[in-house]
């Protein structure tokens, strides 16, 4: 049978000339029947000249461009620097070596896990590496004949595919607005079929913290044994969020913060990249300020971009360069010169200096938050000068030679002191409904803390004061024995001797007291000590005075007590008379005789004349009266 024979007679030339749709059609119309895109109208809608016209009629010519309206209108949009130079090979992942090599050997051995998470902060690249990892596993080499590898070629369909997006076969899904056990399920459904066109059927779940725990729960059992052809990658910026189930099913790396100076190295690759000339030190603003993140650093060095554009169309400064200057503006941060200046006047106590830099800055857009930041960071870097001897990281001479005149001027513990209360200060500026306000008040108590001496010279000065104490006047030295007796609550007689007849009756009362708390009447005991004030004591006999502050009578319990513990019957009586001091009354005064000695020692005289609102402090916490001998004084 001809050729001619086997078709059919109502075919045309026109079909005979179609070609059959390419790969990338097809990958295209798989991914719109998944995931039911709407069609773009303007794409789909044809012309009511085109609908009339008949199926074999020749399509119309494509209207012809002029160039100068190509050049105009550029293809692609313009992209941002963070899409626009995402990493596209592992060699392009900057920072994150350690993973690379350990995927790296998991390749070439063949001994890939069936499930990876990436963890670590924003924008340092978990999603790119998951897309990495899928265009490693789905590879085939510009021949087609290619396995897994860790340097994709990027230019078969797979590689392109994954790149652009449109690979049928690699299914993103962003958990944070498909949180619930239904988006799972639908996963749950499709890992059975094999891939369509790749080696794997790989599932990328960003922000993977954000499903719920029904969801989590039912993921466990695919996620634990899944089909051999089925890859999970997942992301996620707050790992200890996932349950530890999840955790013990996955391969997980963590990748790191990216160093400043990497940053700055790489943001300068893609400034030449993009024909743009920056400062050194404008860039180490931009990779400062990006804390590890590079994709906070592009959005900050694309907003620098842009200003510095503006500059040159303005006529103003560099044209197309990024300058430093203009960087500190758009962030609003402290110039270092201002900073090192505001370092100064804390050291030389010039308030009036102070405050007029704070608000110098303050007008020139730098927040206050951010200038307590920028002294915090100075002290730090001095501390760190001062603590290694090496020279200091800073960009510039001067910089350079301001940090090293600080270590060498500062002593570690007015540096330590220092951060301290910077740091107190920074939690008082971000809380406070004023931070200006704050923040002056905050650096005015840093200053006026600067004159307080140093507590190591202050205890040298007042070991000096001790080893020479001052001669003691003719008035203190005649009445050291008249104060304590002058501290008791009754003074004594003139025409007796009170303290050989105190002593002598407090001495026999005293014990009797403690016989009878110690056979366990411990209440009548403390009655005894608090209340009796004694006018005469002998045996069997109790003459006494009750403290003002009490009105019942006491004479029965004591009767009793006495009776238990001698075996004989007391006379006990209230009286009048010379009476002595209750044994709390006697405690009491001569805890104040003990305190005006301590008082009256040169070394405690000499720490109160150097902080005059001191207070000296008793640490017995016991509840009954301390005596001397048990007494502590800090």
């Amino acid at each position: 049978m001809t050729d001619s024979e086997k078709d059919p007679p109502w075919s045309s030339d026109s079909d005979a000339e179609e070609q059959p749709p390419s790969a990338a059609e097809m990958e295209a119309a798989g991914q719109n029947s998944m995931f039911a895109d709407e069609p773009d109208p303007a794409a789909t809608q044809m012309p009511p000249d085109e609908q009339e016209k008949p199926a074999n009629s020749a399509p119309a010519p494509a209207p012809q461009t002029p160039a100068t309206q190509a050049d105009a209108d550029p293809a692609q949009p313009y992209r941002v620097l963070a899409r626009k130079y995402r990493p596209q090979t592992f060699s392009q992942l900057i920072g994150q070596e350690p993973m690379v090599r350990t995927l790296a050997n998991a390749i070439e051995r063949d001994r890939l896990a069936h499930a990876f998470l990436m963890t670590g902060v924003r924008g340092v690249g978990k999603t790119s590496t998951a897309r990495l990892i899928a265009k490693a596993l789905n590879c085939v080499g510009p021949d087609g004949e290619g396995g897994p590898t860790i340097d994709p070629c990027g230019e078969c369909e797979p590689c392109k595919a994954i790149a652009e997006g449109r690979h049928i076969d690699v299914i993103e899904m962003d958990a944070a607005s498909n949180t619930g056990v239904e988006n799972v399920r639908e996963i749950i459904e499709q890992v059975r079929y094999s891939a369509v066109s790749a080696r794997y059927k790989i599932y990328i779940v960003d922000e993977v913290h954000m499903l719920s725990n029904s969801a989590f729960n039912a993921l466990l059992k695919t996620l634990e044994e899944p089909p051999a052809h089925v890859k999970f990658l997942f992301a996620t910026t707050e790992v200890d969020k996932l349950p530890v189930t999840v955790l013990s099913r996955t391969q997980r790396f963590d990748l790191r913060r990216i160093p400043s100076d990497l940053l700055a190295q790489h943001f300068g690759h893609v400034c030449e990249m993009e024909g743009v000339e920056a400062e050194a030190e404008a860039l180490q603003i931009i990779a400062a300020a990006a804390e590890g993140s590079v994709r906070d650093g592009l959005s900050i060095l694309d907003q620098a971009i842009a200003h510095a554009d503006m500059e040159a169309e303005g006529g103003q400064g560099a044209g197309g360069t990024v300058l430093a200057a203009r960087v500190r503006d758009m962030l609003g941060l402290a110039d270092k010169s201002a900073q090192r200046r505001l370092l100064t006047h804390l050291l030389d106590g010039d308030a009036g200096a102070l405050l007029a830099g704070i608000d110098e800055q303050y007008a020139l857009g730098v927040e206050p938050l951010a200038l307590m930041r920028a002294l915090m960071d100075l002290v730090h870097r001095v501390t760190l000068a001062q603590v290694t001897g090496s020279e200091p990281d800073a960009p510039s001479e001067e910089e350079r030679a301001a940090i090293a005149d600080f270590a060498a001027r500062l002593k570690a513990g007015q540096l330590h002191r220092l951060w301290q209360l910077l740091l107190k200060g920074h939690d008082e500026v971000r809380e406070a409904p004023d931070p200006l306000v704050s923040l002056q008040m905050a650096l005015l108590r840093v200053l006026h803390a600067a004159e307080l001496p140093d507590p190591g010279a202050l205890i040298d000065r007042i070991e000096k004061l001790a080893s020479n104490p001052a001669p003691a006047s003719p008035q203190t030295s005649a009445s050291g024995q008249s104060d304590a007796t002058a501290a008791s609550p009754e003074p004594a007689p003139a025409n007796a001797d009170p303290a050989a007849r105190s002593d002598g009756v407090a001495l026999d009362w005293e014990e009797l007291v403690e016989r009878v708390d110690n056979a366990g009447q411990l209440r009548v005991a403390q009655m005894m000590r608090d209340r009796v004030r004694v006018i005469e004591l002998t045996h069997g006999h109790l003459v006494f005075e009750q403290a003002d502050e009490y009105k019942d009578d006491p004479i029965p319990d004591i009767r009793d007590a006495l009776f238990k513990l001698t075996g004989t019957r007391w006379m006990v009586e209230c009286g009048s008379g010379e009476a002595q001091p209750s044994l709390r009354e006697a405690s009491e005064a001569r805890a104040r005789a003990a305190e005006e000695r301590v008082r009256q020692h040169p070394l405690v005289k000499s720490a109160f004349a150097a902080f005059p609102d001191a207070q000296l402090i008793d640490q017995h916490h016991d509840s009954a009266p301390p005596t001397e001998a048990t007494r502590k004084w800090n």
